[in-house]
């Protein structure tokens, strides 16, 4: 492209945010004179670790939030977006990281949500069918208006996502962490679409933490480090490991080295349950499988195919109705959490806000919750103030965690820093068994190293490690053992996954292909 085009194509923004600064009142800048813009029909990635500011900008740019200082600029004309209503209207859509479905209505429902279609005084389903069907034929995505949102697969549920904006008349799209949950398959399919997009005249931004899916897909990236611009590159010119730098300020080792593993007893040892949920929907069908100390067992399998309740279920959150689960030969059918936890059990959960925190509370509070009881801690009526704040200075060191002080609000951390307020509460209780749920979805390449090394240590230390996770990479490379789940059943089993190839592990989740039992319980049931 000559010089003189070039300049023609940076007038032609799509989005200019100029000299963006947000102070929240606690006095947290979570940006500082931020320079962001994207040109119009091209695929942008913005990226940093957790806590960079990242999600602030796109929540001033949806609406969500407002500016302390600068100004934005939507195709060239100067915008005040108090709302995402606003946002909206100048063109912009937004796809969260977690998806804003209602699962028991129809696909077409739930694209009209907000601006159902008429007739009379009740809704015209035929009309929100017709809606759907037609935008879903404009931009070719394969669809069915009428099935129920709990009843298709995430990859669809995404697709149904950004038909949302596109309907609602949105030409820049704003993506945040679209492929967490997808398998390869999908992910290969929604890049296409993506590119479709662009190549329609639509500009998107891209949020990511996978590098190797920032460089197949965009055109350019913004880089962010602590609340500031760390530069703007074009993606065909710059190195992974050259992004991690950037990003994280140091060299990130990328690819994890194990150790052969050296598996002793069963710990975990999950045996024909099987449960059925609310909807009558059987999640578990008659799943066996054990866990030895020493290693770590993964599940992979795309969302909704039973993972969450067997998580659910071996922490005492939800019952099975038929089987039996043991640590140490001992059931824990039944148990409350603190009982699972006595057996020397913990969890990292998949959703960290919910489950795995007390967000109006402090960093101490958090990381020694489990334990304030103990001796060690407890002293008749009194709490062994000094000692409660050394411990937690050492795991706030430890696991580093940025934090102004042990007394911060956990919930004003980072995803990643309250990552790892979980992390450093579960693994510095002497665990023999983990289970680690999604542990580092949503969290940077500096987080997502220091969380994988830690869990293999750990693993290699003598603890029993269950391992779920959607991202393929991860679980690969992680696992000594692999069970992938379909329709509430394991399906595959491996000991060696060298030879298992993205593909090969798609067709499998997406029920494609299956190993016949024998094979299954050789591998699972060791």
């Amino acid at each position: 492209m000559s010089a003189a085009n070039e300049t023609v194509r940076d007038i032609e923004l799509a989005v200019d945010m100029r000299n963006i600064s947000k102070v929240y009142p606690n006095g947290i800048a979570a940006n500082r004179n931020v320079d962001f813009s994207v040109r119009k029909g091209e695929i942008h990635a913005l990226i940093g670790e957790n806590g960079a500011g990242k999600s602030t900008l796109v929540k001033m740019l949806f609406g969500m939030e407002q500016p302390t200082e600068g100004e934005i600029y939507i195709n060239g004309e100067k915008v005040h977006l108090t709302s995402p209503a606003q946002a909206i209207e100048a063109g912009i859509g937004m796809v969260h990281q977690h998806l804003m479905l209602v699962p028991s209505l129809t696909v077409a429902e739930n694209m009209v949500l907000g601006m159902p279609p008429k007739k009379g005084i009740s809704i015209d389903y035929d009309e929100a069918v017709r809606m759907t069907n037609e935008i879903a034929a404009r931009y070719h995505f394969n669809i069915d208006a009428e099935k129920r949102v709990m009843d298709i697969p995430v990859g669809m549920k995404q697709k149904i996502e950004i038909l949302k904006a596109l309907l609602r008349g949105a030409e820049i799209l704003i993506l945040d962490e679209p492929t967490a949950v997808l398998t390869s398959n999908e992910t290969v399919e929604l890049f296409q679409q993506l590119r479709n997009l662009r190549d329609e005249g639509f500009t998107i931004i891209f949020i990511s933490h996978r590098l190797n899916e920032i460089k197949e897909l965009t055109d350019r990236m913004t880089i962010m480090r602590n609340g500031r611009l760390m530069g703007v590159h074009e993606t065909e010119g710059i190195s992974e490991q050259e992004i991690s730098r950037l990003m994280v300020g140091r060299d990130v080792i990328l690819e994890l080295k194990k150790d052969e593993a050296e598996p002793q007893e069963v710990v975990l040892s999950v045996e024909d349950v099987t449960y059925t949920n609310e909807w009558n929907k059987l999640m578990l069908n008659h799943v066996s499988f054990n866990v030895r100390a020493g290693e770590i067992v993964g599940i992979a399998g795309v969302e909704g195919n039973g993972q969450r309740e067997l998580v659910d279920i071996l922490f005492g959150l939800r019952r099975a109705h038929t089987g039996e689960i043991t640590v140490h030969g001992e059931s824990i059918l039944g148990r409350n959490q603190k009982e699972i936890r006595d057996k020397g059990v913990s969890l990292i959960p998949e959703d960290r806000m919910l489950y795995g925190i007390a967000a109006q509370g402090s960093i101490t509070d958090n990381i020694l919750a489990d334990r304030f009881a103990s001796d060690k801690y407890n002293n008749g009526p009194f709490f062994k103030t000094r000692k409660i704040r050394g411990d937690t200075d050492k795991l706030i060191e430890e696991y580093l965690i940025k934090a102004r002080n042990q007394s911060q609000q956990v919930d004003m951390l980072s995803g990643g820093n309250i990552q790892k307020v979980v992390v450093a509460r579960e693994f510095s209780s002497d665990p023999d068994l983990i289970i680690a749920d999604q542990p580092t979805r949503g969290i940077d390449v500096g987080a997502t190293e220091f969380i994988r090394k830690r869990l293999l240590d750990l693993s290699r230390e003598g603890a029993a490690v269950l391992l779920v996770s959607a991202d393929l990479s991860e679980v690969m490379e992680m696992s000594d053992r692999l069970l992938i789940f379909y329709g509430g059943e394991i399906v595959a089993c491996f000991d060696d996954t060298s030879t298992v190839t993205d593909e090969i592990m798609g067709e499998y989740m997406l029920g494609l292909r299956r190993q016949d039992a024998k094979e299954v319980e050789e591998v699972a049931y060791v």
